[in-house]
């Protein structure tokens, strides 16, 4: 036809262009096995955000699956995000949980950017070397990389708010 598309818009089927970052899977159908967005503290930080609105809810905001939520008369228990089950999975395959839902988990993909879907998996993945660290998983702190710089910033902020938290409780 003779009208122009609306900006922005892409026809059906012709979304090749960058298939996994879209996708969260390999060409032959298998999750990709690490996040494809790079690491720095912007996207941590925007993950943590986008974690706390979307995600906290349910799992709260350490990931152990007692959210707000379940205070109530919620009918289901949602996962903890600590369990070993999900700290070995894919990335791909958390970025499609998320996107697409699982059982009785929502689908967040119409809501959620996919940049930001991304920076929530990066996030997540902080949340567990967090809660599951020992002095071992902190990077050398010679190291002059952003990403390990930005990873061991990120695990000590955890790491101290699980401390006040836990001294608040008792």
């Amino acid at each position: 036809t003779m009208r122009k598309p609306i900006e922005g818009t892409v026809a059906r089927g012709m979304i090749a262009e960058n298939h996994s970052f879209i996708s969260g899977k390999n060409d032959d159908g298998t999750f990709i096995i690490s996040n494809p967005l790079e690491l720095s503290a912007e996207v941590l930080d925007r993950g943590q955000e986008r974690y706390n609105i979307y995600c906290s809810v349910c799992h709260s905001q350490v990931g152990n699956g007692k959210g707000i939520v379940t205070q109530y008369d919620y009918p289901v228990i949602p996962a903890n995000l600590h369990d070993q089950r999900i700290r070995e999975q894919a990335d791909g395959e958390m970025y499609n949980t998320i996107v697409y839902g699982l059982r009785s988990m929502p689908a967040y993909g119409y809501q959620i950017d996919t940049e930001d879907v991304w920076s929530i998996v990066h996030y997540v993945r902080a949340l567990q070397r967090s809660q599951n660290a020992t002095f071992e998983d902190l990077p050398d702190r010679k190291s002059n990389t952003s990403e390990l710089q930005s990873h061991h910033d990120l695990v000590c902020r955890l790491l101290l708010e699980k401390k006040k938290k836990k001294q608040h409780n008792k």
